[in-house]
């Protein structure tokens, strides 16, 4: 029998199949990687952006298209994490946009909102590159809008749709010659193929298990002190664990809901009231429940009520994610209120007991840790900067793979400006600050910052994870490898020998100062012995030595 139509609770279950699929993948699509160094990680993005939107899907009860769209927008949006899972959230924003409003999906929804779904993740992206996820992406909308012209039958229409996108994905080496020279396809577009193929398997009763990990942990309270260790009686002064949402018909400013607030103080404690467009979400420990209910019952109808008997249970249950984010915020308020207010603020990313220390020397407020081995996500870079009482504040993300997640925070932040310097390594984000002036006005700082980038050469020792050939090297697994900004610059089987060769690669005539920042499997002794190599090939050069403590990177390397 034909399934011509989806409702909210099939595609509920479609996506968290989507989303485990490439969990259970992510190691596979990491090593799709073209260069063979330790930090691979595409599939571990995507599938950490997928899983910031699961998490949320999956607490959905009775989930209808506009909640579950949101979840899903929201929850990929601010989990978001390199290029590959910015890009992807941008595809699932798109085609949540055309969910709203209706009870069920057709093939010619799903054609509709895959084509928004694209159109939205090209805008997101500067200068578009054929032969990646976009490419795949749009094979699967040029796909679609074709089969809903022929059929009705959603399981025949998305079987179709994903063989093309495996045919358009196969094409990807020919598209991108390093993709050809080393032997893959795209590991962007090769994850985005895994989601659909788990969206089929659960469309067709092939997977039945949706059950994120996760989800219905026990979570932090807004009083900071950890809900899921037991609870002697005698430590419960209010007994009642009570949670219920309101569905609002009237006004809830910021004054109703400090009335609010403070009634539920006077009953109880342990309160979280959080306001999500037309409801409000309450969690409170009382003794007394219904009088919770009946004053709720004056701002609108109550749902989802639920009330536990602290006393009898061994641990508190689950406080949901949006609570535990009021909380949080509300924290950060508080930090906020107490730190003085100042015009400029820095966020920077960071892998690195030494960089860091550095970073905060030339005035970075909060730094993150991450970098090649773990991106941090949207939200990582918002909550950071939501920690600075500043009204401007510069993110600098070090990493070309970090640039995309910034850009997202920057719009998505409330409350401030936040500006990303587009720095792409480590040395980039010494330069930029070394470039700010607190004399000059947010624009001129980005403008002076952004073009001092060009003045620095940035080059990066690590190892080979397996046999692969570029740029016409033949590279074998644990050879030592030196990347320059324009890629592959040295190979070889000595740590000093490359990196000497990697210095030759990167220098030019106007070269007045080489930095090697050493990494954490660099011992100091050896660190100097490898700058006294480079201080008597380059005698005229001024040689400068510092601990970085970065992983899976022998020496990072900056060259002005």
């Amino acid at each position: 029998m034909a399934t011509n139509t989806i409702d909210a609770a099939l595609l509920q279950k479609m996506f968290l199949a989507g989303a485990k699929n490439l969990e259970a993948k992510k190691e596979w699509i990491n090593d799709l990687n073209v260069f063979p160094v330790p930090d691979g990680d595409t599939g571990t993005n995507m599938t950490l952006t997928i899983m910031s939107a699961a998490k949320e899907v999956g607490a959905l009860a009775v989930p209808d298209m506009e909640t579950l769209a949101k979840a899903i927008a929201t929850g990929s949006l601010r989990g978001a994490r390199g290029n590959s899972g910015v890009i992807l959230s941008q595809l699932f924003r798109g085609f949540t946009k055309e969910m709203s409003g209706i009870d069920s999906l057709t093939v010619e929804d799903i054609a509709r909102a895959t084509q928004r779904a694209t159109e939205t993740a090209y805008k997101a992206v500067m200068k578009p590159k054929e032969g990646t996820i976009l490419t795949v992406a749009k094979g699967v909308s040029d796909k679609a809008a074709e089969v809903a012209e022929e059929t009705e039958d959603i399981e025949e229409a998305l079987l179709k749709i994903i063989e093309h996108a495996e045919l358009v994905l196969s094409k990807t080496p020919e598209m991108l010659p390093v993709l050809k020279e080393a032997g893959v396809v795209d590991s962007g577009g090769q994850g985005l193929v895994v989601v659909l193929r788990g969206m089929y398997d659960a469309l067709t009763g092939k997977v039945t298990d949706f059950k994120i990990e996760g989800v219905s942990k026990a979570k932090i309270a807004a009083t900071g002190k950890n809900t899921g260790a037991a609870i002697e009686n005698v430590d419960i002064k209010f007994g009642y664990c009570t949670e219920f949402i309101i569905m609002l018909d009237k006004e809830f400013d910021e004054k109703t809901e400090e009335s609010f607030k403070a009634f539920l103080s006077s009953i109880g404690d342990s309160i979280v009231c959080v306001a999500l467009d037309d409801i409000v979400k309450v969690h409170v420990h009382t003794n007394h429940p219904g009088q919770a209910f009946e004053k709720a019952l004056e701002y609108g109808q109550l749902t989802k009520m639920k009330v536990d008997n602290m006393r009898e249970e061994h641990n508190q249950k689950v406080i949901q994610q949006s609570e535990m984010e009021a909380a949080a915020k509300e924290e950060t308020e508080k930090k906020e209120e107490k730190a003085p207010h100042k015009d400029f603020g820095f966020v920077t990313i960071s892998a690195g007991e030494g960089l860091s220390e550095i970073f905060k020397e030339l005035g970075v407020d909060e730094v993150i840790e991450g970098g090649q081995t773990m991106n941090p996500s949207t939200e990582d870079i918002l909550n950071a900067a939501d920690r600075i009482n500043a009204d401007t504040v510069f993110v600098l993300p070090n990493n070309k793979n970090i640039i995309l997640a910034a850009e997202q925070a920057a719009e998505l932040v409330e409350g401030k400006k936040l500006i990303v310097i587009p720095t792409k390594t480590v040395p980039q984000g010494i330069t930029a600050m070394i470039n700010f002036e607190a004399s000059r006005n947010a624009q001129e700082n980005a403008d002076t910052m952004t073009e001092a980038l060009s003045t620095v050469a940035t080059g990066q020792l690590t190892y080979a994870v397996r046999d692969t050939s570029i740029d016409g090297k033949e590279i074998h697994k644990d050879d030592i490898m030196g990347l320059s900004d324009s890629g592959l610059a040295a190979v070889g089987k000595s740590i000093d020998q490359t990196l000497l060769e990697l210095v030759d690669a990167m220098m030019n005539e106007d070269a007045e100062l080489i930095t090697l920042y050493y990494g954490s499997d660099i011992s100091e002794e050896d660190a100097e012995n490898a700058a006294a190599k480079v201080e008597e090939k380059y005698p005229d050069i001024d040689v400068e030595l510092q601990m970085g403590g970065q992983p899976i990177y022998y020496y990072i390397v900056s060259v002005e």
